[in-house]
Order: C-alpha cells, then structure tokens, then sequence
C-alpha cells in the first residue's frame, strides 16, 4: 500500500451505502471515470495511488470490478458490516433502477433510434475510460515497478488486446503476471542491504 493517507474516510456505514448508491447511480456505461472522481478526488477516501492498487486487485478478483472495491473499501473501515453496506449501496436502487429500465427499453429496443444511441453511449463510455486513465498516469511514477515497465506492460496489454486480440484471460496471467513478478524483484532489490 502507498505510504501517504488519503485525507477522509467514511464516516459510517450508512455513508458508504449511501455514497456507494450515488456511484452506481452515475456509473452508466463508464464507471471507472466516475469511481475515481468520487472516490479520490470528491471524497478523498483513497489517493490516486491506493485508487490504482485498489483497482488494480479488484480487477483481478471474479465479478464487477467496482462492487470488489466497494467491499474492499467497507471492509478496511468497518469490517464485515462496512463491506455489506457498501455492496447494498452498489446493488440495491441500482438493480431496481435497471429493471425498470430494461422492462421500459425492451419496448424501443428494435427502433434504430435505440440502436444508433447505445453506439454513441459505446463511444462516450471508452472516451471516459481513456480520459481516466490519462488522468491516473501520473500516479505510476510512484509504482515501485518504475515508469518504463508500467508504460511497457500497458503497451503490452493494448497490443494482446486491442491488435491481436488475445483473450483477457490470457493477458491478465501473462502480462499482469510478469508485472508481478517483475514488482516482486523491486521490492525485494530495495529491501537487500547495499
């Protein structure tokens, strides 16, 4: 874990449900852009260092990525009944809101109106994506892994991706796994008397 404090944390476990509720409620299609303002830059529960950890682990544990941290971030401040509160919060209003939604979008779903504005949303939630990550680059100069293995595992990861389009699976063990690996050497380089 990074060596500085986020400046706030949660007061209660009624505040995690309730500001775990207004995140799912704004996380429409690009949750991370949304995940890292509230909790980092409006909440200030985590620094941009511990957001990218954080994220970087629930990525990597099975499930939606943002109600893994959401539980993790309950479970560091209340325990048990923190990391429920917060899962309520991300699940609750959500899910009543999206069948109500669905049942209301099953009847225009056909329409190409419908159909030219889910491309657009597509659109918008990979520019929030992108525009996050740019944001969060600068947090890597801190990663024990150093700046130019960070840029070299996300590169990487965009090329098994997006260019030659290995599954997500297959990445995530061999790049994230020499990331590992490679953060294990640094950690340990650094612990060994000089």
């Amino acid at each position: 874990m990074s060596s500085a404090e986020p400046a706030a944390a949660p007061r209660s476990c009624a505040d995690l449900f309730w500001s775990f509720t207004w995140l799912a409620l704004q996380g429409f299609g690009g949750v991370l852009a949304v995940v890292q303002r509230e909790l980092v830059e409006k909440k200030r529960w985590l620094t941009r260092e511990q957001f990218i950890e954080d994220w970087a682990v629930a990525q990597i544990m099975p499930g939606p990525n943002v109600v893994n941290l959401s539980m993790m971030i309950g479970d560091r401040h209340f325990g048990l009944r923190g990391a429920v509160a917060a899962l309520a919060g991300m699940l609750a209003l959500p899910t009543v809101l999206v069948l109500v939604l669905a049942a209301l979008f099953a009847t225009v779903a056909d329409s190409e109106l419908a159909q030219r504005a889910l491309r657009g949303m597509g659109a918008v939630a990979a520019g929030l994506v992108l525009a996050t990550g740019l944001k969060l680059a600068g947090a890597l100069r801190a990663s024990v892994m150093g700046p130019p293995a960070c840029i070299a595992a996300a590169a990487a990861t965009f090329a098994a991706v997006a260019l030659l389009r290995v599954p997500l699976g297959w990445v995530v063990l061999a790049v994230g796994g020499g990331a590992c690996l490679w953060a294990w050497h640094r950690l340990g380089a650094a612990k060994r008397p000089s």
